[in-house]
């Protein structure tokens, strides 16, 4: 079987997300999903509407115990079998997987048309949790080929085009089943043959998905799914951001569940609006959920930003909260359709919330999943993302307990958006305030897309992993914060000691384990620790950057390097990136004409600026006189 790589051009990552769907490493995976999630929702909806609205002559329960008996059958499986799946994912081939669980599918929509043809709801119940297993089997790989086929600097762009696809396929199915079903005869016609097809399609796509070597070919597979759920857990909790990302990806789950549940009810108590209405909230949140995850890519500057997951929660608490507010009162009269729905006021104000606690949606979970995929270890990556599905399914029935004891309650559907909202806050606060990155991440962040208008070239010379000195130019206090918000690997700055105890700029540098520094006739103890520390975490493969002039320029040029640089490199010999930023010199925090942050909005808000990085130097070569070429060079004559 033909095999790929996750190498890619260096130019990669400053391409459009849009191009991996041509390349063969993710193309055919991607159809593969996409065809995969669109029939799940077609045979789904089909078959609730079909109980909903047939229960008679299929003979089954009362119509709303029949569809939550059907939904817990889809999810069971997650719960049973997630944990074998992710062991398979980790010890064989993910393309084999893929194609064994295409296959299958094909026989599984085979037995629901015999469900469908006869009007047996057991049968129909037998297929839905069957096709429960085969996503349960898909989930892990899903996510967990990523890395192996797409560089780092393009997980977030594959990620964004995953999840923008699966939730334009769960709408695309979810209108499809039902329109198939209302139609004469269509559930026994029209749902069999497209759900065949579609199965086949998948199954198809599927063939031309490449090998991928598998991560752990010696794991012993454990056929207890308690326990094997249990040490992937805590695997995944001594990776303390890796597991806080975990349950934020969950709860992501549970706010989407907690929210999108409600819409039905929503529409047609609070708005007056028919069915239609209630598929337009459902196209307009699944768009959405797309364009922010298509975002991501673009606001993340083709790396993975945690610094986005903050954002994202402020908007989905924001916007909900908003939602709340713009609520009407109880609705009176016939349900209205789209056209009369758009006409009343106050309207185009709650699909524009809809639309935005959608789009920071995206925002919040594509990079989740990303840093995940990145941060966990490569041979347990398919078992942790098995016990995020668990997690997620385990979410997912929470918040549909929880809505269901609140109404029982007495509680509003405008009042549970608020509870939403309220909740969201709580979790983001706690999450944050034990992975303190995300926070500092999003301040960086802030900083250079609220100030600054931030142009970088060269960002694919930075080694993906392994060590490397980070050598630049001295411009303004925030030259570490632009350097380290356009990086896509951590920087531990060696940090003048004044300037790490700066307000603000302070909390982003601890968080980003700077390393605080001093002059020898200053301090010697703390000058001696700094280098100390920059040894350690050169030798642990960490990124270092260093600013070789020793302090901040007063005239906005180039100064002479200190001999800081050759010391380093003569204890730990390691590769050298030059950087040059450009167009600080003259804005709030540089030393033009006086003292640095006294003259707000000399350049003016959104001024452009500059980060352009050279080719790694070896480290004999990189010496003060060396570097301090490169860097002239880099800089040119914009300061």
């Amino acid at each position: 079987m033909q095999t790929v790589t996750r190498d890619a051009p260096a130019h990669a990552g400053e391409r459009s997300q849009f191009r991996l769907i041509g390349e063969r490493r993710f193309g055919p995976f991607f159809a593969t999903q996409f065809l995969g999630a669109f029939n799940d929702n077609v045979l789904k909806n089909a078959i609730v509407i079909l109980i909903t609205f047939e229960a008679v002559r299929l003979g089954t329960l009362a119509p709303p115990v029949a569809v939550n008996i059907a939904a817990g059958l889809f999810v069971l499986p997650f719960f049973l079998f997630s944990a074998s799946a992710g062991q398979l994912a980790d010890k064989y081939d993910k393309a084999t997987i893929i194609r064994w669980v295409k296959a299958a599918e094909i026989p599984i929509m085979a037995l629901a048309a015999v469900g469908f043809v006869r009007g047996d709801a057991v049968v129909l119940f037998v297929s839905l949790f069957l096709m429960g297993l085969q996503s349960t089997l898909f989930g892990p790989v899903k996510y967990s080929i990523l890395p192996q086929v797409l560089a780092e600097r393009e997980l977030v762009g594959g990620n964004a085009l995953l999840e923008s696809a699966t939730f334009l396929a769960i709408l695309l199915g979810t209108i499809l089943g039902g329109v198939l079903v209302a139609v004469e005869g269509g559930s026994t016609t029209l749902v069999p043959a497209v759900t065949i097809a579609l199965a086949v399609a998948g199954y198809l796509a599927s063939r031309g998905v490449p090998g991928v070597p598998a991560p752990d070919p010696g794991l012993r597979f454990n056929w207890n799914p308690v326990s094997e759920t249990a040490r992937n857990l805590r695997f995944a909790y001594g990776n303390r951001t890796v597991f806080l990302s975990l349950l934020g990806i969950s709860w992501f789950w549970f706010y989407g569940a907690l929210f999108l549940s409600q819409v039905p009810a929503f529409v047609r108590d609070y708005l007056g609006g028919d069915e239609s209405v209630a598929t337009l909230f459902l196209a307009v949140f699944s768009i959405g959920i797309g364009a922010g995850s298509l975002l991501v890519e673009r606001m993340s500057g083709h790396k993975v930003e945690i610094g986005l997951v903050p954002f994202g929660a402020i908007g989905l608490t924001v916007f909900a909260l908003d939602l709340f507010f713009a609520s009407p009162g109880p609705a009176a009269g016939a349900p209205m359709g789209v056209g009369a729905f758009l006409a009343q006021p106050g309207t185009l104000r709650i699909l524009a919330d809809l639309v935005l606690v959608s789009l920071f949606g995206g925002f919040y979970a594509v990079p989740l999943y990303a840093l995940v995929q990145t941060r966990a270890e490569k041979s347990h990556q398919s078992r942790i993302i098995a016990a995020n599905n668990i997690l997620n399914a385990a979410f997912m029935v929470a918040a549909a307990l929880l809505a269901a004891t609140y109404l029982h309650l007495g509680v509003t559907v405008p009042q549970l958006f608020l509870v939403t909202a309220l909740l969201n806050a709580a979790v983001a606060a706690f999450i944050f305030t034990l992975v303190p990155e995300f926070l500092m991440r999003f301040l960086a962040w802030l900083l250079i897309h609220s100030a600054y208008r931030l142009r970088k070239t060269g960002l694919a010379h930075i080694p993906e992993e392994g060590p490397a000195v980070i050598a630049a130019n001295h411009v303004s206090f925030v030259d570490a914060v632009v350097i380290m918000g356009a990086s896509p690997r951590p920087i531990r700055f060696l940090m003048d000691h004044a300037i790490f105890r700066i307000p603000v700029l302070s909390f982003i540098f601890r968080t980003a384990r700077a390393i605080p520094i001093a002059g020898r006739k200053e301090d010697p103890a703390l000058l001696e620790r700094a280098f100390v520390e920059a040894a350690t975490a050169l030798r642990s493969g960490e990124l270092v950057g260093i600013f070789p002039e020793g302090r901040i320029t007063e005239t906005g040029e180039l100064g002479p390097f200190r001999p800081g640089i050759s010391r380093i490199l003569a204890e730990v010999p390691v590769p050298v990136v030059p950087m040059a930023l450009r167009g600080l010199w003259g804005s709030f925090f540089s030393r033009k004409g006086g003292p640095a942050m006294t003259k707000p909005f000399r350049r003016g808000l959104f001024s452009r600026i500059e980060l352009a990085v050279g080719a790694p130097m070896a480290p004999e070569s990189a010496t003060p006189e060396a570097l301090h070429a490169e860097i002239a060079r880099l800089r040119g004559d914009v300061r």
